[in-house]
């Protein structure tokens, strides 16, 4: 196997409730992920009573491949 061409260096921490904060390369400013809609509700959390409904991962992934 040969050696790989990027190695991702980040810092994920857990914020409260389902919030992420990571530090990503080439940000300067941190990237917060939570959860919202159909994505709270899968994780039988109210999506009306979130207080801070943030972009989940999964969306993040899907405007990537998007591009």
């Amino acid at each position: 196997m040969g050696e790989g061409t990027y190695v991702a260096e980040m810092q994920i921490e857990r914020g409260p409730g389902a919030i992420r904060v990571a530090q990503l390369p080439a940000e300067s400013a941190p990237v917060y992920f939570g959860v919202h809609g159909a994505i709270a509700r899968h994780y039988g959390l109210d999506p009306v009573t979130l207080k801070e409904p943030r972009a989940a991962t999964l969306d993040y992934v899907i405007a990537a491949a998007a591009a």
